[in-house]
């Protein structure tokens, strides 16, 4: 483990952003200065924000203070997923292949495709009538 108190790692998911920090600890998570299960209801949201730490065997190992913003709750669940296998890697160099081939390291590039000039919204055509 490196010498630093802190570990730092950014997350992405459509239009979430999340500033996540680990320190030492015995396994608190808090979000937006609110702690998980106040912040996320659903059960699969928190277990998809813990997924690294299952995947590399760290879990209670470490507290996570995170800033989130944007996007709604998936999204955010998926950038604070993002942001901790990232500062993971700051801990541990060799936690990379286990991460990787879980898919935690890699940025979903999947966003909200534009509305067009035509339509009434990105795909979605006015209604079709012969008269």
């Amino acid at each position: 483990m490196a010498k630093a108190e802190r570990f730092y790692g950014t997350g992405r998911r459509k239009k979430s952003i999340a500033r996540v920090y680990l320190t030492p600890g015995k396994g608190d998570v808090v979000i937006n200065k609110r702690n998980i299960d106040d912040y996320f209801g659903m059960e699969t949201l928190k277990v998809i924000v813990r997924q690294p730490f299952m995947a590399t065997g760290t879990n209670e190992k470490f507290d996570v203070l995170v800033n989130v913003r944007g996007g709604g709750y998936t999204g955010q669940a998926g950038a604070i997923r993002h942001g901790i296998a990232r500062a993971l890697l700051q801990v541990d160099a060799d936690y990379r292949p286990l991460l990787k081939k879980e898919g935690f390291l890699t940025r979903d590039p999947r966003m909200k495709e534009r509305k067009k000039y035509g339509l009434k919204a990105a795909r979605r055509a006015p209604q079709f009538s012969k008269r």
